[in-house]
């Protein structure tokens, strides 16, 4: 059964405009580690690094059955998009404020994707919003 992993933190840190989806170029070790569970978004991002974009900071755990040939946890991994998309996010990265940010690491058939998202950052106040509305909206399906 495909595993969903979601960067929940994103959905309140950010205000989150665009989404694209992504390939991502991992190795074994890798793969089989996310089959069995632990992938962790904390300090994950997606940079503009010359004409490819990287992911760094996403923490995949060591696979424990795995030879010499294990991974790094935190290693820079390549994302893999069509060159009109890199061009589309690289003009909106020039503006102030946008980054590029992991909502959800994911399995489409027999390959993983990771969804990226187009953001700005959210301002205390809001978030204060944000969560007052979350309670409203509680509240009314409640009734």
């Amino acid at each position: 059964m495909p595993r969903v992993y979601t960067n929940r933190r994103a959905h309140h840190e950010y205000e989150l405009l665009e989404r694209f989806e992504a390939g991502i170029s991992l190795t074994g070790s890798e793969v089989k580690s996310i089959r069995e569970g632990g992938v962790d978004f904390r300090d994950a991002f997606a940079r503009l690094h010359g004409s490819n974009i990287d992911l760094e900071g996403l923490y995949i755990p060591v696979y424990k059955e795995a030879t010499y040939n294990n991974h790094e946890p935190r290693r820079t991994r390549r994302l893999l998009l069509h060159r009109l998309e890199i061009t589309k996010l690289k003009r909106s990265l020039e503006q102030k404020g946008l980054t590029l940010v992991p909502t959800r690491l994911y399995q489409k058939g027999r390959h993983f994707k990771v969804e990226l998202a187009l953001a700005r950052g959210k301002k205390l106040h809001d978030k204060r919003r944000a969560e007052a509305e979350k309670t409203v909206r509680r509240e009314l399906r409640e009734l």
